[in-house]
C-alpha cells in the first residue's frame, strides 16, 4: 500500500516540477531536482513533525534548483546561438493532470524574460508572484531575511518589467494568425509573409551548435520575409506543419521529411507576429518528437 507520505509528495508534485522547470528552463534538469527532492523527502526521519510538507517541499527544490541554475551560468555563456527554454508540448492524449504543470505563465517570452534574472532573484521572482508564497516561507527556501527578499523581488521586477506590454489575444485571433502563416511560409510569398509580422518582429533559433541555426536575433519583417521565402525555396516540398500546446500557448511543430525538425512560439500583437522562437537543438526535442 502506498503510505500517506507518498502519497502527499506526489500531490505536491506538479507544483515542485513547475518551479523547477521555470528555474532551469529544462525538463531533464527539473525532473532530477524534483526526483532529488523526493530522495530527501523520503529520508527525512522528521516529516510527521512538519508544520507544512508544502513549504518543506519548496524549500528543498527551490535550493536544488539555485545551486543548478549557478553551475549552469557558464555553459549557458559559452552556448552557441540564443538559448531558449527546452519546449513542453502537450497534445490530447496527455493526462489531465499533466495541465497542472503549466498553470500560470510558462510561455517562451516568460521563459526567456527570465534569464535576466540571477538564480536568487528568478526563485524569490517565482514564488511570489507565480507561486504566491509568503515572504516567511520564500525566505526560508532562499535562506534569506525576509526584507533581503522584499530587495531581490523589487530588483527583479525592475529588471524583467522592461519590455513593452503585451496585449492578450484571443485563441481564435491566435489560431487564424499562424494559419496564414503556415501558408505564406509554405508558398514563400515575401509580401505575404512581411504583412503577417509586426515592424519590429524577432526571430529567435536555438539550435545549441548542434544543428544550423540563426546565431544572431532576425529583426524586422522584411528580414523575417526574406528568410522565410528563402526556407520555402530550399525546403517547401518537404516541410509540414503541425499544431501543438507549446509551453501553454498555441504554436507549430515543423516537420521536415516527415520528422519533427523543431518548435515554434509565438508572439502576436496587434494581428501581426511580433516574434517566433524556435527550438531545434535536437536535445530539447527528445520528449517533444
Amino acid at each position: 500500500m502506498t503510505d500517506t507520505f507518498t502519497i502527499e509528495f506526489h500531490q505536491i508534485r506538479p507544483r515542485l516540477f513547475g518551479i523547477a522547470y521555470r528555474m532551469l528552463g529544462s525538463r531533464a534538469d527539473a525532473d532530477d531536482a524534483v526526483q532529488d527532492t523526493w530522495l530527501r523527502w523520503n529520508a527525512n526521519d522528521t516529516r510527521a513533525d512538519l508544520a507544512s510538507a508544502d513549504a518543506w517541499l519548496v524549500t528543498v527544490v527551490t535550493r536544488l534548483c539555485i545551486d543548478r541554475l549557478r553551475s549552469a551560468i557558464a555553459e549557458r555563456e559559452a552556448y552557441i546561438g540564443p538559448w531558449l527554454a527546452e519546449p513542453i508540448v502537450t497534445r490530447a492524449s496527455d493526462l489531465p493532470e499533466s495541465r497542472l504543470e503549466l498553470a500560470g505563465e510558462i510561455s517562451m517570452a516568460f521563459m526567456l524574460m527570465l534569464e535576466r534574472l540571477g538564480p536568487e532573484e528568478r526563485a524569490v521572482f517565482l514564488l511570489h508572484d507565480v507561486f504566491d508564497c509568503d515572504y516567511a516561507d520564500i525566505a526560508a527556501a532562499v535562506g534569506k531575511t525576509e526584507a533581503a527578499c522584499r530587495q531581490l523581488l523589487h530588483r527583479a521586477r525592475e529588471r524583467v518589467r522592461t519590455d513593452k506590454p503585451r496585449f492578450a489575444v484571443s485563441d481564435a485571433a491566435h489560431m487564424k494568425l499562424l494559419g496564414r502563416f503556415v501558408t505564406a511560409a509554405q508558398s514563400g510569398e515575401r509580401a505575404q509573409l512581411a504583412q503577417l509580422f509586426a515592424p519590429d518582429a524577432t526571430f529567435r533559433a536555438d539550435g545549441g551548435g548542434k544543428v544550423s541555426a540563426t546565431i544572431n536575433v532576425v529583426r524586422g519583417a522584411d528580414k523575417l520575409a526574406r528568410f522565410y521565402e528563402s526556407m520555402a525555396r530550399k525546403y517547401g516540398a518537404t516541410t509540414t506543419f503541425e499544431h501543438a500546446i507549446i509551453n501553454g500557448q498555441h504554436g507549430l511543430l515543423r516537420l521536415v521529411d516527415g520528422r519533427l525538425d523543431s518548435t515554434m512560439s509565438f508572439d502576436t500583437e496587434d494581428g501581426r507576429i511580433a516574434a517566433i522562437y524556435v527550438v531545434r537543438n535536437p536535445d530539447k526535442l527528445v520528449r517533444a518528437s
